[in-house]
């Protein structure tokens, strides 16, 4: 998807008629699914993958340990003010409203220097920071150009002296973004540059994340970008509907029949439920992307897209505040004991 960017005690009585109400409503019902940044849609003739449960932990060389049963619940908050006062306010808004704090915040830098303050404040409250940053075109990576930039984002990565995740040019198989990721080939060289000067540097912290666009995994050889197990951490996929609104299960289905090869935990980055049609076909969509990720034991953190993504004419809606229940399908999920897992130690 584009650039850009309290703990809370759950809501009581009131909360639980709530989360009760949701659960009537979506209970039993197929889900449609979300729409990514500009790209295909994901063919509706698609199956979901059959995963089955194992008892080896998965387990990542660098950064954030995936919690050992269950999965994370984070998001990204688009601020009213992108400022870092901005940022935290708009994070504590939303968990304010969901009833929970947040495991996981996302955060987007591009040319901008981070760890910004506003990472620090997450961290400092006890979140997982998922840093998603947007790097430089391949060719200019490979070249050596930004190396004083990369060792610079580097040092100050290792100076938090915590676990963090770092998703590095994400969405690399996304139609719009070939000019700059280049081939295959051109991606991961990028990619094992960036991470040989972390390396170098110290800032092992990092766990590194691999995250193409589920949508049309397959046709947009999404799998020839990947850099190795040897270099990647965590797995990741953004999951969206597209205009088809076709269910979670559906989009995801291909990554997550690569992804089982791969013994690796899945961080879902990005994901969102438009607001293409009515608010039930959305809470129904997110009550299936919910019942999904539970049946997949890989998947250790869903990260939702907050936010509404204006692009010249086009804009597309991903909010759930004040949504009724979309809103409400989404506090019945952070609410699941299945997703309220402690930070591993």
């Amino acid at each position: 998807m584009g650039l850009s960017r309290r703990a809370v005690t759950a809501g009581g009585v009131a909360g639980v008629v709530l989360l009760a109400a949701v659960a009537a409503l979506v209970h039993g019902r197929g889900a449609p699914a979300p729409v990514a940044s500009p790209s295909p849609t994901a063919s509706p003739s698609a199956t979901a993958p059959t995963v089955t449960a194992t008892a080896t932990p998965y387990v990542a060389a660098r950064g954030p340990q995936a919690p050992a049963a269950g999965a994370w619940v984070g998001a990204w908050v688009k601020p009213a003010v992108a400022t870092d006062a901005g940022r935290v306010a708009a994070v504590a808004a939303f968990e304010s409203q969901i009833g929970r704090p947040l495991n996981v915040v996302n955060v987007y830098h591009s040319s901008d220097a981070f760890p910004a303050p506003a990472d620090r404040q997450f961290l400092a409250e006890g979140k997982t920071l998922m840093i998603s940053w947007a790097g430089d075109a391949s060719a200019a990576v490979n070249s050596g150009r930004d190396d004083a930039l990369i060792r610079s984002r580097a040092q100050g990565v290792k100076a938090l002296g915590v676990p963090v995740l770092l998703r590095w040019r994400w969405e690399m198989n996304r139609p719009n973004l070939a000019a700059s990721v280049g081939s295959p080939a051109d991606y991961v060289a990028a990619w094992k540059h960036v991470r040989a000067i972390f390396t170098q540097v110290g800032a092992t912290n990092a766990g590194w994340v691999w995250c193409p666009l589920a949508t049309n995994f397959g046709a947009t050889n999404a799998a020839a970008f990947y850099p190795g197990d040897d270099q990647v951490d965590w797995l990741c996929a953004d999951v969206y509907p597209g205009p088809a609104y076709n269910s979670f299960s559906v989009v995801s289905g291909e990554f997550m029949t690569w992804a089982g090869d791969h013994h690796k935990p899945i961080v879902i980055g990005e994901y969102g439920a438009q607001n293409l049609g009515s608010a039930t076909q959305r809470a129904q969509w997110l009550a299936g992307a919910t019942e999904f990720a539970k049946q997949q034991p890989q998947i250790k953190a869903m990260v939702y897209f907050e936010s509404l993504v204006e692009a010249g004419t086009k804009s597309r809606d991903y909010t759930l505040v004040g949504t009724g229940t979309p809103l409400a399908a989404f506090r019945a999920m952070v609410h699941d004991p299945y997703f309220n897992q402690p930070r591993a130690p």
